[in-house]
């Protein structure tokens, strides 16, 4: 059985699997990233591919590696990652192919979990798609016209960045976005935080303010707690008005929601879609399809490993030249 390496390096946790050439993931391993310097998530992943090799009981394991990572991909190969220190200039594709041997491709996360749901999700077939990562932060993947789209600068998809209001209405705005101070994990548990210091009643109350999570509040939700399920409500009205600036300019036959709150999407889908009803191109509106991800926290890996088999060939097909 032939396989490919993909890794997941996020700013929190970092997953590498083994996955051969029809999706299947047959191997699997997830550490916390070492944020100690900025070689240490450089070790974890080459340490995270001799575990994964062993387990395969081969000398040469892997045709290729696919690595997703939480920030820019610049086209010179050097990688920008803001949640990982000193990692403003890592020539990442380079360092792991002197190492592993095998060639590398780095990609951005959130082109990965388009691609992944390319290759094996709910964007199977379409030309047109936007993949939405909402979680600690929000990211977009945008297929058009069967390309991804990146723009100038790689920076395409950065939906977090997205106006939704005429001034910030959040101090965090300016760091992280105004959609993703809003709408985000960390918005969620603030506002939360925010409505229990001003006095209002919820099951909520009985919780440390400051160490409530995103979690706790759709935990209380599903308990039909009205504080939690208006949070919801209005994250996801303001989560509509982005969505509905990007179906207007894109024109997508699907917007998937991914991402570590795509499992409240309950929650908060209904207020989403009724938005994009009223404020979204109304062709477009009408037309597009919302998708919760499937794959989950599989949809990177996925991607990942879609671009090492791609990769792979290409580098295989240079050397049947020479």
């Amino acid at each position: 059985m032939s396989y490919v390496l993909a890794v997941d390096l996020g700013g929190t946790k970092c997953s590498a699997a083994l996955v051969d050439r029809k999706g299947r993931i047959v191997a699997r391993r997830t550490v916390p990233v070492n944020v100690t310097s900025s070689s240490s998530p450089v070790r974890q992943i080459l340490d995270l591919a001799r575990h994964l090799s062993a387990a395969t009981k081969r000398t040469a394991p892997f045709f290729a590696a696919g690595i997703a990572v939480p920030g820019l991909v610049r086209r010179n190969g050097t990688v920008w990652a803001p949640n990982l220190p000193g990692w403003k200039r890592v020539r990442l594709a380079d360092r792991l192919e002197r190492s592993l041997q095998i060639p590398v491709v780095v990609e951005s996360d959130r082109n990965a979990a388009l691609l992944g749901e390319c290759w094996c999700g709910a964007a199977q077939g379409k030309s047109d798609a936007i993949v939405l990562m909402i979680g600690t932060g929000i990211g977009g993947g945008v297929m058009s016209g069967g390309q991804v789209v990146r723009g100038a600068h790689e920076l395409a998809g950065c939906a977090g960045w997205l106006a939704v209001s005429p001034e910030n209405p959040d101090p965090n705005a300016s760091a992280v976005g105004e959609l993703e101070s809003l709408a985000a994990g960390p918005g969620i548990a603030n506002a939360a935080r925010k409505r229990l210091q001003s006095g209002e009643g919820s099951s909520l109350s009985q919780r440390d303010a400051f160490r409530i999570t995103a979690y706790d509040v759709a935990a209380a939700a599903r308990e039909r707690d009205p504080m939690a399920l208006d949070i919801f409500m209005r994250s996801g009205a303001v989560l509509g008005l982005g969505v509905a600036n990007m179906i207007s300019l894109f024109d997508p036959e699907v917007v998937i929601i991914g991402g570590g709150m795509a499992g409240a999407a309950d929650l908060y889908l209904k207020s989403l879609r009724d938005v994009v009803a009223r404020r979204a191109q109304p062709i477009a509106a009408r037309k597009v399809k919302f998708v919760v991800s499937k794959l989950r926290d599989k949809a990177n890996l996925l991607g990942c490993a879609r671009l090492a088999w791609q990769l792979s060939k290409m580098r295989n097909v240079g050397k049947e030249r020479r």
